[in-house]
């Protein structure tokens, strides 16, 4: 009987990959858990449960690279990201953002072009229902907002949405209502640079932002203003309006 084969022959760049390989599979596998326990346990739990993995591995992570990398740890966090420049760290998230947008894309048009646009649309829809009240849920943790915040708590959340640093976003008051405008949308300007249509991302937007402002307070109603496939003024790509009965 041979022996198993392992990682010992392989060169640098080979082991390079396996590495990047591995992140890859470890992060798809913490997708799969979470959408698994939302599946038999709901939603709300899946939250809940998330939250609670994370808190103890995120330590374990940086602890185990820590060691193997040699960075020192401040406060539960690299040293050598902390004590980087204010820009430099909102470059990086930048780059996070923009990223997250890039492999949101590539899964739709993969779908796409091996189904057809309505089952993309159904996978794209179906993804936001589940990400954006975890997107909420973050934010609100992080900044400690209060659990029935009303429109200041969501004011201030959708600034801090991976969208709001890849796209130009508007919020105003308006009389007891909130009103969210996207004025300039990375997704369909650059349909429009190739001379194609606006993506109908209306069904897409219903959940996202819906469930989005419930997840940080579950009284606030959302209202579609106007998005595609809608006739849109031209100044901005989509519009939302909540309020608070």
């Amino acid at each position: 009987m041979g022996e198993m084969q392992g990682i010992e022959n392989l060169d640098n760049p080979a082991l390079s990959r396996l590495a990047i390989d591995l992140l890859r599979r470890s992060l798809l596998h913490y997708g799969i858990w979470f959408n698994e326990v939302d599946h038999q346990l709901g939603l709300e739990k899946a939250l809940q449960i998330e939250d609670e993995v994370f808190a103890k591995l995120c330590p374990l992570i940086i602890k185990r690279l820590s060691g193997i990398l040699g960075f020192a740890v401040d406060d539960g966090l690299p040293r050598s990201l902390s004590a980087l420049p204010r820009e430099k760290i909102i470059s990086l998230i930048d780059a996070i953002s923009a990223n997250w947008l890039a492999g949101d894309g590539l899964w739709f048009q993969a779908v796409e072009a091996r189904q057809e646009m309505y089952t993309a649309k159904r996978c794209n829809d179906t993804c936001w229902i589940k990400f954006s009240p975890f997107e909420a849920v973050r934010i609100k943790a992080m900044l400690e907002l209060p659990d029935k915040g009303g429109l200041d708590a969501l004011e201030v959340a959708l600034g801090f949405r991976l969208y709001s640093r890849i796209n130009t976003q508007t919020i105003e008051r308006q009389g007891n209502s909130l009103v969210f405008k996207m004025v300039k949308c990375r997704v369909q300007d650059a349909r429009r640079r190739k001379g194609l249509d606006d993506y109908p991302c209306k069904s897409a937007g219903i959940v996202e932002y819906s469930s989005f402002a419930q997840a940080i307070d579950p009284r606030i109603r959302t209202d579609c203003i106007a998005c595609p496939p809608d006739d849109l003024p031209g100044d901005w790509f989509c519009a939302w309006k909540f309020s608070i009965a």
